[in-house]
């Protein structure tokens, strides 16, 4: 498995602040935190890079996305946020909360499935229980849609695209900093899953998985 790659910004003394308004320097806790996301060891499917991070959503904020890659061929793809409020946030009963987006193309015949958004809800709370990770008020969405193509699109497929959106508060440990390492590598786990790969190990493979998952497209 190889680490997730990346460098960060100049802004913030390494270590990315999208909200000026505070100014300052950047919290200790937050830095360890990130130092953590980008020496994490990830699947090799896996490729990862920061991204700019949102603006507004928490007075510290690093963001992360990636794709499980299959050739040329992108199976699923996901962006990580890590928020940071060093007050403390009372909806997220902590200083620290995780943002996901992960989202992926399956076959068009899965969409009624009356059990899709359970088992995909799942994929998310498998992959940080397989890892041992602490975690709370964890909430989200799981989204399905289906495009079918006319006229001079009529020859492609049609196509069901399944989205999570979700977020969950990793709980803190020694010095106030969470195991960010641990639950990017989860949400690695997650977006391979989503993508129709086999588990990495034993713990992983008692997550539930879904038939028929579409592999890489043949353009």
């Amino acid at each position: 498995m190889a680490p997730a790659q990346g460098h960060f910004s100049d802004q913030s003394d390494g270590a990315d602040s999208t909200d000026s308004a505070e100014g300052g320097s950047v919290p200790p806790a937050f830095r360890s935190a990130v130092d953590a996301l980008r020496s994490a060891r990830l699947r090799p499917e896996l490729e990862v890079e920061p991204t700019r991070p949102p603006k507004r959503l928490a007075p510290h904020a690093y963001a992360l996305e990636a794709a499980v890659v299959d050739g040329e061929d992108d199976l699923a793809d996901g962006r990580l946020v890590l928020l940071h409020d060093p007050d403390g946030h009372e909806a997220w009963q902590g200083s620290f909360r995780l943002v996901t987006l992960v989202r992926a193309e399956l076959e068009p015949e899965m969409a009624s499935d009356p059990l899709l958004p359970e088992v995909c809800w799942s994929w998310l709370t498998g992959a940080l229980d397989a890892r041992g990770l602490s975690y709370g008020e964890a909430g989200g969405t799981v989204t399905r849609a289906s495009s079918h193509y006319f006229g001079a699109l009529g020859e492609r497929r049609p196509a069901t695209q399944i989205e999570i959106r979700a977020s969950w508060t990793p709980r803190e440990g020694r010095g106030g900093v969470p195991d960010t390492a641990g639950h990017l590598v989860a949400w690695g786990d997650l977006l391979c899953q989503i993508a129709g790969l086999p588990p990495s190990s034993a713990a992983d493979a008692t997550v539930v998985t879904l038939p028929q998952r579409r592999g890489p497209q043949v353009s």
